[in-house]
């Protein structure tokens, strides 16, 4: 986590503060506003995010399950040009006053200019106010507060319940780009390999979002950075089993080797069906055989 102190001898800078899960349209619309107002005033562009997620420390029971990892995260963020500071979000940073945060970000980042998205606040009294409470306070500081633009119905909360549902397209045009989940190829039951269809269990982080329980198509990246179409079951395998933990089993098109131990990426590609209970084992390869079809003819451009 970067920490900066004592900056005023830096040259003075544009910022905007938010936990920016997912950078999604809204965060990217929020950032490239960010880069032409600081590229308009001679400012450097800054993102100040958290780790955790304020929720965790605020709300443990309401914290909610992660749309990325925090170093992909930063990297997403600075591939959209901008300089990215991350917080520990801890007790002595939650009760700040939306004053005492401007004062800080003018004495440790040399902020000339906040954008201020629509929706989100910081400060302990933060809730209470609105925007015109942001610039009076930041005017007072030297800094001028900008509301940025807002792209609707697009939320990580909005990506979060479209997840929850298995509504890969919803999430896919919110985020700008498919949903990917990665970890560690582990064992597992290698149910898969009894069947002809070996597949890849992958170990995914606890903390971040799984798409509901299906059956999906996928682009699998490998740890050397190849490329295959995938089925992916999140699921529980319920034609051969009963009372097994939810697994996330990806069966590699065409792939040839062993990934026990490598790491893993899935982007979902589309959801193609629930996940169901055939009646014996020859249907269940049957269904795999059609969701491997059915995987292979999407067209991706």
């Amino acid at each position: 986590m970067q920490h900066i102190s004592d900056n005023s001898s830096l040259a003075p800078s544009a910022i905007t503060v938010g936990t920016f899960d997912g950078v999604h349209l809204g965060h990217r619309k929020v950032v490239e506003f960010l880069t032409a107002q600081s590229a308009a005033n001679g400012l450097r562009p800054i993102v100040i995010t958290f780790e955790p997620h304020p929720l965790a420390v605020v709300a443990p029971t309401r914290a909610p399950k992660l749309l990325e990892l925090p170093d992909e995260r930063e990297e997403n963020l600075r591939s959209l040009g901008v300089e990215v500071v991350v917080l520990e979000f801890n007790e002595d940073l939650r009760r700040l006053t939306v004053a005492e945060w401007m004062e800080r970000l003018v004495r440790e980042y040399n902020v000339r200019l906040l954008v201020a998205g629509y929706d989100n606040t910081f400060g302990s009294d933060g809730m209470s106010m609105n925007l015109s409470d942001y610039s009076r306070i930041g005017e007072n500081c030297g800094i001028k507060v900008v509301e940025a633009p807002v792209v609707d119905g697009v939320s990580s909360s909005a990506i979060r319940r479209a997840l929850g549902a298995g509504d890969i397209d919803a999430a896919t045009t919110m985020l700008g780009r498919p949903y990917s989940i990665g970890g560690k190829v582990g064992h597992g039951r290698e149910l898969g390999r009894q069947l002809g269809f070996p597949t890849a269990n992958l170990i995914a982080n606890l903390n971040i979002m799984l798409p509901a329980p299906g059956v999906y198509a996928a682009e699998a990246t490998t740890a050397d950075g190849n490329r295959y179409r995938a089925v992916v079951n999140i699921g529980v395998s319920p034609t051969v089993s009963e009372g097994l933990p939810l697994s996330v089993e990806a069966y590699l098109i065409n792939y040839s080797g062993n990934l026990y131990g490598t790491d893993l990426r899935l982007d979902f590609l589309r959801r193609l069906r629930d996940e169901k209970k055939f009646g014996d084992i020859s249907a269940l390869k049957e269904g795999i055989a059609a969701d491997v079809r059915a995987a292979s003819e999407i067209n991706v451009d």
